[in-house]
């Protein structure tokens, strides 16, 4: 009989997801209900000391008893932030309206929306399948990785991502487009920056998690992000021109 309650404690867990997802997005809504200062404390933390935004995701696991957040407020800012961005980069190179609708959509969902679920979905499939701890002891009752807490784990790394490659790529813009080797070095140095520490607060929201083992494994895309950026600055790719012309190739 031991069994069977562990499974019905799992198939429990299962069912309570549904009224999360659905309350969760039903504060999407409601702005009143969203934490704000909350959220910009996270995201300026998550620039300066990330590991103390995770310490935090332990507090709320002990009271809210789920690792993921209850409040919609960090995705919502996080895409009217990057909407901003866009429109910023539109207004300074753009050549139309129309076209500018169509960019502010597409960076909000490839590049944030879409992207992130893809990533979250990989990292849930994986963090669940691969790299959990063996519980040998039938009693224990089995722990897994929601949905939802690798979506904002992907929030969380994006953001600091976010400033470096939107926010200071586009100050830094008119250099970094320019022909020659250092807005090259430039733009490869900052995308490399960027890309790293991405994937060193992937690595930081799933090693925070106590049932979780062989999370070094999210560490290994930087050492591949850090190959491959000399064999590109020498082959003279310049990603900040790459992703400009894709957009707005009209006007560089």
């Amino acid at each position: 009989m031991l069994p069977t309650t562990s499974r019905s404690r799992s198939s429990s867990s299962s069912s309570r997801a549904n009224p999360m997802f659905l309350q969760y997005f039903r504060r999407i809504v409601k702005w009143q209900q969203m934490d704000v200062e909350y959220t910009f404390w996270q995201m300026l933390n998550l620039c300066t000391s990330p590991k103390v935004v995770y310490q935090h995701t332990k507090y709320h696991k002990q009271t809210k008893n789920q690792w993921a957040r209850d409040d919609p407020a960090f995705i919502v800012i996080c895409s009217l932030l990057l909407v901003v961005a866009t429109v910023a980069y539109c207004v300074t190179y753009d050549h139309s309206s129309s076209h500018a609708v169509v960019v502010v959509v597409s960076v909000l969902l490839t590049h944030f929306l879409i992207t992130g679920a893809v990533i979250a979905t990989c990292c849930w499939f994986l963090t669940n399948s691969y790299l959990r701890e063996e519980t040998p002891n039938s009693h224990v009752v089995e722990q897994r990785v929601e949905w939802l807490y690798t979506f904002d784990v992907h929030c969380n790394s994006f953001f600091p991502m976010f400033v470096l490659l939107y926010v200071v790529h586009y100050f830094l813009s008119p250099l970094l487009i320019a022909h020659g080797f250092i807005p090259l070095l430039l733009s490869n140095l900052l995308f490399m920056v960027g890309a790293s520490y991405y994937h060193y607060l992937n690595f930081l929201g799933y090693d925070v998690l106590p049932f979780l083992e062989r999370t070094t494994f999210f560490l290994y895309p930087i050492g591949v992000v850090i190959v491959l950026s000399p064999i590109l600055i020498l082959s003279g790719f310049n990603p900040s021109r790459y992703f400009m012309n894709m957009y707005f190739s009209q006007r560089l």
